[in-house]
């Protein structure tokens, strides 16, 4: 069993945790429970950690993992249900507000060859502002051979509750405009660019522009084909059926001040979410968690043969063959941090 490494580190304001654990790589932050980056020994990062991102203390930061809570997106687009939660008349802030607050660190433990980090948010004195409900929130990160991320609401209160909520995943990729998702075809989408018309997605999705979408009834896997990159990005899905798929384009990405003008070309969100008509209603003492695992997969390379029989050989690529190999190998010291007053 590997000893994973820890230590604690800071994104200019923002307190921070830097974890080796066999071949992963995680970073993530107190703020929001964030997870920054995510990223396997030898391969591209999987999540993605933008360049341009502010590290400021109650500013969303514009890579990784935001969690969306308690609601989705703009307020005003989510059902009655979720919207008649908010009480107040200050303008909602977009996903809700749990992303800027600080999450306490619940602890860092092995688990057999799997190491768990956990962050809680429990209900605040005073109330969470302009929504007084009495949720407490956890958030547990899992690396093994992949990684694992699972968002539990728990209503402590005596009335029920409604929430919508995503982990709004940014996932590193070659280039957005050579990549593919599979997992999509045939099922119904909300096209937000258009009036929010219902269509119905024909073979897989592959981008050419601004992408805004929420697909409906999601099947539990998807997966972000990437063959500059030989691999492919696999998203099993739990406590889900609405996934929103968001890259931002040209015109976009220009007017963001937390991105890099071309970054939209090394980003594809696929946000795992309980949106629209899967929304979550929290029955007194009743919990619901949602979450995601995500694994990387080598593309294979076929080749073929005719002569007297036609024959077919699989391989992987050089890259996941020589990172295969290391995981016989890689071994990684330890380097113990003492975690305080944080």
């Amino acid at each position: 069993m590997s000893t994973p490494n820890v230590k604690a580190v800071k994104l200019d304001e923002l307190n921070c945790w830097r974890i080796r654990h066999g071949q992963a790589e995680l970073l993530v932050a107190q703020q929001g429970a964030h997870i920054l980056s995510y990223q396997l020994a030898g391969q591209p990062p999987l999540i993605w950690l933008n360049d341009e991102a502010v590290f400021k203390t109650g500013k969303n930061i514009r890579a990784g993992v935001p969690v969306c809570w308690p609601w989705f997106g703009n307020l005003a687009r989510n059902p009655q249900s979720v919207q008649a939660m908010r009480v107040g008349n200050e303008p909602p802030s977009a996903h809700g507000f749990v992303r800027a607050m600080d999450w306490e660190l619940g602890g860092i433990e092995t688990e057999g060859e799997s190491l768990k980090v956990e962050f809680v948010l429990p209900y605040p004195d005073g109330g969470f502002p302009g929504w007084p409900h009495q949720v407490d929130l956890k958030l547990s990160i899992r690396l093994d051979e992949q990684l694992h991320i699972s968002l539990t609401s728990h209503n402590q209160g005596s009335e029920k509750v409604t929430i919508s909520q995503a982990l709004h995943s940014y996932f590193a990729v070659s280039d957005v405009r050579n990549v593919h998702v599979d997992g999509l075809d045939g099922l119904k989408y909300i096209e937000t660019l258009e009036d929010w018309k219902t269509k119905t997605q024909t073979g897989d999705l592959r981008f050419a522009g601004e992408t805004d979408r929420i697909y409906l009834n999601t099947p539990a896997k998807l997966s972000i084909v990437d063959p500059a990159w030989e691999r492919r990005i696999e998203l099993t899905s739990s406590g889900s059926r609405s996934a929103v798929i968001w890259n931002p384009w040209i015109d976009r990405a220009v007017a963001f001040s937390d991105m890099a003008d071309d970054g939209w070309q090394r980003m594809l969100c696929i946000e795992t979410a309980n949106v629209m008509d899967d929304v979550v209603t929290l029955a007194p003492g009743a919990s619901h968690t949602l979450g995601v695992s995500i694994a990387s997969t080598p593309l294979l390379q076929c080749f073929y043969k005719s002569d007297s029989f036609t024959t077919r050989t699989c391989a992987a690529s050089s890259a996941y063959a020589a990172s295969a190999r290391s995981l016989l190998t890689f071994s990684i010291f330890n380097v113990p941090v003492t975690h305080s007053g944080v």
